[in-house]
């Protein structure tokens, strides 16, 4: 006879293991790439039998795309957490644009493996990465890009503008991640100093606020007016 509570353990062993397993997958994914990672040292690394993630993805193809979808769950659970902090506030939009700033950049400080699996995909895309009509990527993309529009109050015109923008903030915050050892060592800069990542977002949105200050705009009463973006920034 099953123990009152038994079945409820081993459901949560289970999704315990599950999360182990594509924690470890998404690891090696990143540092070795799709070709170069076996089920089995994924099982080594998780510390479960070299069967179980096959038990549980059934395939390298599916584990990755499983990997994938729970890195772009991330991304979309930190645009909405963004999203709801903006809406709650009257933060003028220069705040906006400096909070969401800072949030990517700690996003992407905090899961540096994210990095270098959007790096592999984009110089040679793995197989086993489609998620339906709309992969991951592309989902988590178009509700940032809703998020930028609806947060600054912006119109349909200006979806084009917000589109660079989303982009450019994107652009910003990434290439000196991917390129710490590199171009950003050979400035003399230091990403691992103490100070570097809060000099870098102050740069990063001073930057942004200043470009989106002629570049968006909304049309009010039939024509165009001051970007709310614009009202106060950098004066």
């Amino acid at each position: 006879m099953t123990e009152p509570g038994q079945g409820a353990n081993r459901e949560r062993n289970a999704e315990l293991t599950r999360e182990r397993v594509l924690l470890a997958a998404e690891r090696l994914f990143a540092e070795q790439g799709f070709d170069q990672t076996s089920l089995a040292e994924v099982g080594r690394l998780a510390g479960v039998s070299r069967a179980t993630p096959g038990y549980f993805f059934g395939s390298k193809a599916e584990l990755y795309r499983s990997v994938l979808e729970s890195c772009f769950q991330r991304v979309r659970d930190a645009v909405r957490a963004g999203r709801e902090r903006s809406q709650s506030t009257d933060a003028p939009p220069e705040a906006i644009l400096a909070g969401a700033v800072a949030d990517y950049s700690t996003f992407l400080e905090q899961h540096p493996h994210f990095v270098r699996l959007m790096e592999r995909e984009a110089l040679a895309p793995s197989t086993g990465t489609g998620g339906g009509d709309i992969p991951p990527r592309l989902a988590a993309g178009q509700e940032a890009l809703e998020a930028i529009v609806d947060e600054l109050g912006l119109t349909q015109e200006d979806r084009d503008a917000a589109a660079h923008l989303l982009v450019s903030l994107v652009a910003l915050c990434w290439f000196p991640l991917v390129h710490a050892t590199t171009l950003v060592r050979a400035t003399g800069l230091d990403p691992s100093a103490p100070g570097y990542p809060e000099s870098r977002r102050r740069h990063v949105v001073d930057l942004i606020l200043h470009g989106v200050r002629d570049s968006l705009h909304t049309r009010a009463g039939g024509s165009r007016t001051a970007s709310p973006v614009t009202t106060g920034v950098c004066s």
